[in-house]
């Protein structure tokens, strides 16, 4: 999303803000300013086992390929040991065939397994709005997502420390890859980095820090040159969101043959099409920083270039490809562009979203992103038109073997955590994506994207011996309704009552061979956001 925007408390909410500071953030004296909260120490999940069997499931094992089943799956500690087929539909083999001597079972028959879910385009919350990481981490592994990239997940020293511990597994977290802005760092606090050279320092300190990669702008040309040797040269990842203030200089295509390994959102993707400006015709009264501009006047790109098929189009997509480029659209944060009534209003903003982080969210010149100032159906229709031209390329890039991965950049825009992430898994099969295209995006390719700078193979986001154990457990089918990932699953009529009630929800989220009861994070949410109404009160909508 961008430049990070810290909101002051509305006056609506002074006295509000006082009482919480005083309550949830006791350790900061009253003149700091406030700070992220690291997760406290882990004591859900059990595991991991000496020998965990997952019995009788239908496998959905991320590479594209068709569900299997029944299988079941033993787990020896963080790995994966075994797939083994028992049957067929109906019909499985005699109990004495199959592996035993488990420590731990899991009666997964009628049920579905699939890899845990890689969310490319994280934030951990934020000071002002869900300060607490644990509140974050929850949501995530509440919807079966056991790896993040966060771009970043807060201040560099908070983010790899959270890292690390996630590591060890000592917090309830995914696992976390750590990408940082330039000039990061408490050494760089009060330094600018104004030449390639200064570019090159901070990179290789980054490295030496324990940052996985880099999260850049759309930086002029020779910063972006010396970023991209040095993290290649390091084995650092890099992700792009080239934001509008450098986009003129620095697209899509100048980045990828600077040697960018994937662009975020869909910032210098348009501007490497266009067919009669240089740069976007912008109007006259046009400033940065009303956000209303900003994200209002962007969509207005979607008929500026020739579109589906043309010389431009084709050109790109093929030197995409030659780059192996991925692109990771996060088309889930700006979605309530097309629609802001539905993001609005979605179901799980009552029981899952903090008073503080709706604050964020409401319509205000402060927050970054709450830019609903007079929000029209003319900006509405501008941004269905673009979303039709964008998904059409995202699809079209997929079809010739290019890499589309999941992310979400939730905590702006109406999105929540976990919950964006599946909206985005949503969004692909919306752009053309078939349902195990769409389940390979958010598993094996986005590890891929992770591991790709390290030179390594991926170690999750397949399900296969010798991986890392990392698995969603759902009773529902994924690939039928996506809508079955979300905490607050989807709604079915029961014939046998005729009445409507809700199915699905992540059951169990595995990460690193240790069990997660999925329902019972999301319970912990809850039980968080109950307790903040009850100090601050409860959401006030607009």
């Amino acid at each position: 999303m961008g430049r990070l925007h810290v909101r002051r408390i509305t006056t609506r909410r002074v006295v509000a803000g006082i009482i919480f500071a005083a309550i949830t953030l006791p350790a900061i004296a009253q003149d700091d300013p406030p700070s992220m909260i690291p997760a406290p120490d882990r004591s859900e999940g059990d595991g991991p086992f000496e020998r965990l069997i997952i019995r009788g499931a239908t496998l959905i094992d991320g590479t594209g390929a068709p569900p299997i089943g029944p299988v079941d799956i033993v787990v020896e500690g963080n790995r994966i040991a075994e797939v083994v087929g028992v049957g067929y539909p109906g019909l499985e083999i005699d109990p004495d065939d199959r592996p035993g001597d488990a420590t731990r079972e899991i009666d997964a028959h009628g049920a579905y397994v699939m890899p845990g879910i890689v969310d490319t385009h994280t934030h951990t919350g934020g000071p002002t709005k869900a300060p607490e990481a644990e509140y974050t981490y929850k949501l995530w592994l509440g919807h079966g997502i056991t790896t993040v990239r966060g771009v970043p997940s807060g201040a560099m020293e908070f983010s790899l420390n959270e890292k690390r511990r996630s590591a060890r597994n000592e917090i309830t977290a995914p696992r976390i890859f750590s990408y940082h802005r330039l000039g990061s760092g408490e050494q760089y606090e009060d330094k600018k980095i104004l030449t390639p050279d200064e570019a090159r320092d901070w990179v290789r300190y980054a490295a030496k820090a324990g940052a996985d990669g880099l999260k850049l702008g759309a930086y002029r040309p020779e910063i972006m040159q010396a970023l991209l040797d040095e993290a290649q040269a390091r084995k650092l990842g890099s992700v792009a969101h080239l934001g509008q203030m450098g986009v003129a200089q620095m697209n899509a295509q100048d980045a990828a043959r600077l040697g960018l390994g994937s662009l975020t959102h869909y910032y210098g993707l348009f501007e490497a099409m266009y067919e009669n400006n240089d740069v976007q015709p912008w109007p006259v009264d046009m400033n940065y920083n009303n956000e209303q501009h900003r994200f209002g006047q962007v969509a207005r790109q979607w008929n500026l270039i020739a579109g589906r098929g043309s010389d431009k189009w084709n050109a790109l997509l093929d030197e995409f490809l030659a780059l192996d480029f991925t692109i990771n659209p996060t088309m889930t944060i700006y979605s309530a562009g097309r629609d802001v009534m539905r993001a609005r209003n979605a179901d799980w903003h009552d029981v899952y979203t903090l008073p503080t982080q709706w604050d964020f969210y409401t319509p205000s010149r402060e927050s970054h992103g709450a830019y609903w100032f007079y929000w029209t159906a003319e900006d509405e229709t501008a941004w269905r038109n673009f979303y039709h031209v964008w998904m059409q390329f995202l699809n079209d890039y997929k079809n010739r073997g290019g890499r589309v991965t999941v992310g979400s950049d939730s905590g702006f825009i109406y999105q929540l955590y976990g919950f964006g992430t599946i909206l985005e898994m949503e969004m692909l099969q919306e752009a053309g994506f078939h349902p195990l295209e769409v389940v390979r995006a958010a598993t094996m390719h986005g590890a891929e994207e992770l591991m790709i700078p390290s030179g390594k193979p991926i170690e999750f986001g397949v399900v296969r011996e010798g991986m890392l154990a990392d698995l969603i457990i759902v009773e529902e089918n994924p690939l039928e309704n996506f809508k079955v990932l979300y905490g607050t699953g989807a709604v079915k009529l029961d014939d046998s009552t005729g009445q409507p009630g809700r199915v699905g929800g992540v059951t169990y989220t595995i990460k690193d061979g240790i069990v997660y009861d999925a329902k019972q994070l999301l319970a912990d949410v809850a039980a968080m956001v109950e307790k903040q109404k009850s100090e601050l009160g409860d959401l006030n909508k607009y």
